[in-house]
Order: C-alpha cells, then structure tokens, then sequence
C-alpha cells in the first residue's frame, strides 16, 4: 500500500511564510472526492437528488487522477481537469442522466456551459474533446455507483408538460449548486481552516420562533389593554397569520392594508409555518434598497440576542460584498455575515428582489452556490406587485418550480396584490392568507382619491403652500428638485427634499425631523420621490401624488391619515407637466390604466383601493402587456433546447438583468462623521473591513454618473471595491449628491 502512487487534490502553504507544505501535508485527492460528495449528496437530497449529488462530487475532479495535473500542483503547465469528469459521466450515465450530470462537472469552476453545439468551450465541444490527459487511475481509489430506479424516483419533474424544459434546466442550476458549494466548504476546511471554522453554529427556527412571541407580546403590551381599531386590526391580522401557518406548504397571497402591520405578521408566519413543517430558513425578498436595511433591523431587534455566534438576520445586497483579502481583520460577526452570504447559510435572510431572481437564472458558481439553501425555506416577497414586468413570467415559473419540486412555501406579500394567477403555470392556485380582504381594508379606509387632472408645477406648489402639512410625491428626483425649488419661492419655513440622492443618514435626519413637526404640529411641506413610499411610517392630513400606477397611488394613500387621527385624508392625484413622467419605462402606460381603474370602480360602487379595483387594473395592466411578460424570451430559449438539452446558461444569465443601467454604490462626504469614517478606512490595510460602518453614507448613481464624477476628479477608489466622493461641494445639504458639472441623463429615470 505504500507504494501505491498517491493523488493529490490540493497542495498547502504555511498560513504565515506562503511557503507550500510538503506533500506529506496536502490534501489526498480521494479524500476531497469522498468529503464533496457526502455534502453534495447531503445538499441535493433535500430535492431527492442525493445520489446524483453524490455522483457529481466524485466527479468533479476526476481529471486531477492525471500525472498532467500532479504535475501542475508541482508548478507546471494549467490543466483542464473538469471536462475528463463530465465525459466520464456522461459516457457512464447517457445522455439523459449524464448530460445533467455533465453540465454541473464541467461547469463547477467557470460556470455552467452553453449547450449549444458549434463551440468548443460549449457542452458538446468539452464532451467531444479528444486531448484529456489519462485519468483512469481514478479507478484504483473510486467507484462510482450505479443509479437505480430508486435513485431517479424522487427526481423534481415537470408539473406541466410546458415547463418541461424550464424545470430541467433548473435541477440543472440546483444541482450545480449543491456541488460548487460542497467543493467550495470542503476546500477551504482544508487550505484555509480558520476562515472554515467562522462559520459557526446558528440559532433553530423553534428558538427564533420563541424569540418572536416573546418580543411580540412585550411590544403588545406597550398598546395598552383597550387597543385603538387599527391596533385591533393589526392583530387579527396577525392571529390570522398564525392560524394560517399551520396550512400545508404553497404558494400563499398575504393581502394586508397599507399599515396593518405585514412585517410582522409575516415573519410570524414564516417562522410559524417554518417550524410546523420544518423549513430550513425565512428568506425575505424585498424590491427597494432603500428599506432593506430598515426591514432588517427590524428583525434583529426581535429576533437577535446577545451571545449569537452567528447572525440571525443575514442582510445581503450590493453593499455587503466584501473582498476575500481583507478576511482576516475582520471581527468575528463580520467573519459570520461575509461566510453566510456565500450560501445563505443563515436562518433569515434579508435580501432583494434584484439578487434573488438573478441568482436563480445565474450560471456562475459565485451566484448559483446559494441556490440549494433556497429549497426546503419560507420565501416571503415583500411589495410583490413591484416583480419587473419584462421577466414576470420567468419569476413566476422560478417560484412555482419552487413549490411545486423543492419543498419551499412563498408568500406573495403587498397591499396591492398583482392578478398573477392566469399567469401560474401548472394550474397552480395560490391560497389567500387573511380570510376577508375586502372586509379587512375598512378598519384601514383613511383617504379618499380624487383625481384633479393636469398641474403645473406653480399650480402644485401654490396649493402646497396653503397647507400646513402636506406631501406631494412625484415620479423623478428631477421633477422632485424643480418643484421644491418652486415650493420654496412661495414659502419658504418648514419645507423638505427627499430623493435616493441624499445618503440614508441623510434622508434619516430629515425623516426624524419631519416626523417631529408633524407630530408638533409645524409646518411640514415634503416633497419626495417614491422612496417615501417604501415602508416610510409618515403621517399627513393631504397628499398630492404625480400619475402613476394604482399600485404607487395605493402606496401614497397610506402616507395620509395613516393613524386615522382625521375624519378622512385627502390624496390628490394630478397630471404633471412634461418632465414629470419618465420617458423611460411604462409610466404613461399605468397612469392611463389607473384612470381607467377609478372610471371602472366608481361604476362598480367600489373603492378606488380595494382588491377588486387592485385586481381589475393588474388584470388589464397584464393583458396589455401579454406579449412582454417574457421580454428577452427566457422561457423560449430554454424550451427551443429540450430536446438535446442545449440550455444557453450562459446568455440566459447575461440577459437577465432586471436593472438595465446599473447602479454603483458611492460613498460620500455628508458630515464630519462620514468624512471620519472615510479617512479611517482609506488609513487601513484592509479598507473594505470599514464598508459596513460606511454604509449609512452610500448613494447608487449610475455608470454615465459615475464616469463624469471621475473626469471631474472627484472620485477615489479605496481599497479594490470602495469609491469615495472626495471633495465635500459635490453633496448638497438639502438635495444631496450633485451632478459632476452639466452632465444630464441620456433619458430620464426613475431613482428611488
């Protein structure tokens, strides 16, 4: 036995001198074979893939067995090591199986392949590769197993013959990312221990359950024994979420009244629902950057306790990516969030609309290695009208394929609940959460929408100034500017600006002051854009709202009289002038479509915001757009690869974007806090450690942004993924970030 030649996975360097370890201590290449495939098949289980997740983590690294690759641990030439793996499977398990099988091996280090004949680095060009270095050495240390009719039993399968395509190229991604995340965890517990044991322990769903309850009943007993209406609205809707939890997994519509306290309820139901059928973990989806954050402190203040070795509450967006160089200076909690981003292995993840539809049509392992831990979890999409039209149908695809093969529960979560259910695939009917909608918006009923028709911005701002506390919400941050400059030359004492130019300590500051005036009494005169309307707890007698959709209008009304101290509220709807509608984008298109809605309901004798309006003008909203629910043809192109399997996950990935211009996190100099903060993390070694307390002073701007800023020199890249904004007269007290001299949108957008 000692003179069997041994095989190598990985070398080992001294973690101080990056001197590479004799080869008495590398890693034994069957080791990490056996290692991977365990977890894999541990990993793909949870959707009745094990032994195919088994089969695929002994042979991803097949090709290693070659004396070529031995060579290249030893400082020789590169060696493509996963192609010998893919052929082998594919060669021993059919095209059918192994081609499944093939893509996830051939694809665990540069992302899954396209299918599509006629290239060499696709699938069929790696599986017709001749020049593989000899890897059958693998033969004297593995065997692998034979697949049974048992094995193949409980494979996820097609709920409908039209997603036949749509549902392989999906157990495709799954099982791809049970197998890059058992390679990734088993090579780091081997070639980087220290950074594999921060990934501690986390807490059980039955503890943060418990936790929950007993936070709810303390925050309850604040409301005192006789709870006004709404306070006993909110909590039936809560007991109602309760009940419900206990109802088998689905696909669930939580429709809750702008105020009646979804966050919360929820969660409980998440959480409750998550410990009755013994879900892996919450995940809440959020569309807005804005609030995510907000959103998330919530949950750790009712769910978090001191002594957690681990985070609770995983919070991941664009501003928690942090470079792997910096690992080591990190503190212990940092080490845990920046592990358990990589896979989500948390118990509630708080993430966006944009990184969680991405990930599911990714084709990179970075993107793909959380897949599997969406299976088996509560999926709670928070403001579920606001899915990107142009990529409906593929979400909705994703998220019925969820349901429907891989164990999860999703909650279509909002006020204005979006008539998806012609549009489910599968005949799947989606099970309502509160038993009386319609009855539940009158305890909610706080203004009435009247709609004014066209307002000059003078005409907007003359009747703002007559209030003594009014919000008007308009459709861009220009639009938003030019008005409070109007604003301001009629009146000039309590007069506020919000847009997503202003950092979120920013726009914090001035949402305290404003919610201070308001309750005082003062004049508060707010002009914002639609950020206000995410999630923002603003209490206003009037509010003036710019056309838009009746989902936006719906989202303003809950900013007036939200505490029902009033009779009624007033939310006056009006058509702005030219610059006040986007060009960009379907503005126009929904503002028509919520006129129509008002025209419709006042003929029905129904309420512009009950349900039956809401479902009336997402039914017609949906028809109109019937030919772009799929715009880049995702489902098409998936469907025209059935029969060979051809899936072009590389093209699907690059063209599911569902921001077209996307946006780059700057970080900027708002006060001496913020300038502090900045001079502290461009002094340290490890400068991305900071970007965590960095965060309350980041505004997105745009690449065209982003590159006049630089000309202006006004930029500075920190560490390898920070940018300051260097010079303090580039941000306005009131307006925030400003342009870099005159340079203008090539169209106008919409900034929340």
């Amino acid at each position: 036995m000692d003179n069997q030649r041994r095989y190598y996975g990985h070398t080992k360097e001294d973690p101080k001198t990056k001197v590479v370890l004799p080869k008495t201590e590398w890693q034994l290449l069957s080791n990490h074979l056996l290692a991977v495939a365990d977890r894999a098949a541990e990993r793909a289980g949870k959707f009745g893939a094990g032994q195919l997740g088994r089969v695929v983590g002994l042979a991803h690294d097949l090709g290693k067995y070659s004396n070529e690759f031995q060579q290249r641990l030893e400082g020789k030439a590169k060696v493509d090591h996963a192609t010998a793996g893919a052929q082998e499977v594919y060669k021993r398990y059919g095209p059918m199986v192994g081609g499944v099988l093939a893509y996830a091996v051939a694809g665990h280090h540069g992302g899954l392949p396209d299918g599509a004949a006629g290239d060499e680095k696709n699938l069929p060009g790696r599986l017709k590769k001749t020049a593989i270095p000899d890897y059958q050495a693998y033969l004297e240390e593995l065997v692998l197993p034979e697949l049974t009719a048992a094995d193949l039993a409980r494979l996820p399968m097609p709920a409908d013959k039209c997603m036949g395509a749509f549902s392989r190229a999906f157990f495709i991604r799954m099982l791809y990312s049970c197998l890059v995340d058992a390679d990734y965890l088993n090579t780091e517990e081997f070639m980087v221990p220290d950074k594999s044991a921060a990934r501690t322990k986390t807490v059980s769903m039955e503890s943060l359950l418990a936790r929950l309850h007993a936070y709810l009943n303390k925050f309850g007993e604040c409301s005192g024994e006789k709870p006004s209406p709404i306070n006993a609205a909110r909590q039936d809707i809560l007991s109602q979420c309760l009940a419900m939890a206990q109802h088998k997994p689905a696909l669930f519509t939580l429709t809750v009244p702008t105020g009646g306290g979804k966050t919360y309820s929820s969660l409980a139901f998440g959480l409750t629902h998550a410990v009755e059928y013994e879900k892996d973990r919450v995940i809440y989806v959020i569309p807005y950057t804005s609030i995510i954050e907000q959103n998330a402190q919530v949950f750790r203040e009712a769910l978090e306790e001191d002594g957690d070795e681990s985070p609770v509450v995983l919070e991941h967006h664009s501003n928690f990516e942090y470079p792997d160089t910096s690992f080591e200076d990190w503190n212990p909690g940092e080490k845990a969030h920046r592990l358990a981003s990589e896979n989500w292995e948390a118990p509630v993840v708080v993430t966006t609309a944009v990184q969680f539809f991405e990930s599911l049509f990714a084709n990179k392992s970075t993107r793909c290695r959380k897949l599997h831990n969406i299976a088996n979890s509560v999926i709670i999409l928070d403001e579920a009208q606001m899915m990107p039209v142009e990529f409906l149908k593929p979400c909705l695809w994703a998220l019925a394929e969820l349901v429907l093969n891989y164990g999860a529960t999703v909650v279509l979560c909002t006020a204005t609940q979006p008539a998806v259910k012609p549009l489910l695939p599968a005949g799947l009917q989606p099970v309502e959460i509160m038993s009386d909608p319609k009855k539940l918006q009158q305890p909610f009923k706080r203004a009435t929408v009247e709609y004014a028709g066209a307002m000059t911005d003078d005409q907007v701002a003359g009747a703002m100034a007559k209030q003594q506390q009014v919000l008007t919400i308009v459709n861009t941050r220009k639009h938003a500017r030019l008005l409070f400059d109007k604003l301001e030359q009629q009146v000039s004492d309590g007069n506020y600006h919000l847009s997503a130019r202003m950092c979120p300590a920013h726009r914090k500051q001035v949402l305290d002051t404003i919610r201070k005036a308001l309750k005082a009494g003062k004049p508060c005169r707010v002009v914002s854009t639609q950020l206000i309307e995410a999630g923002v707890d603003v209490d206003f007698p009037v509010v003036y709202r710019a056309e838009a959709g009746l989902d936006s209008i719906t989202q303003a009304a809950g900013r007036c009289n939200r505490e029902k101290r009033r009779e009624d509220g007033r939310v006056i709807v009006f058509k702005p002038e030219k610059h006040g509608m986007p060009s960009r984008g379907r503005f126009q298109e929904v503002a028509d479509l919520a006129r129509e809605a008002m025209r419709w309901a006042a003929r029905a004798g129904e309420d512009i915001q009950s349900p039956q309006a809401i479902e009336y003008y997402f039914s017609e909203f949906f028809a109109a757009e019937k030919n772009y629910l799929d715009a880049k043809g995702i489902i098409q192109r998936l469907d025209a690869g059935k029969k060979q399997m051809s899936f072009p996950f590389p093209e699907i990935a690059r063209d599911f974007q569902l921001i077209d211009s996307a946006t780059v996190p700057v970080v900027v100099p708002w006060n001496e806090q913020a300038r502090e903060l900045m001079d502290e993390a461009e002094a340290h070694p490890f400068p991305a450690s900071r970007a965590r307390s960095l965060q309350p002073y980041v505004v997105q701007i745009y690449q065209f942004e982003l590159a006049a800023l630089e000309k202006a020199k006004a930029i500075k890249m920190v560490g390898s993924v920070m940018k300051f904004v260097t010079d303090p007269d580039f941000y306005d007290k009131c307006f925030g970030l400003k342009d870099a001299g005159e340079v203008k949108a090539p169209q106008d957008v919409l900034m929340y």
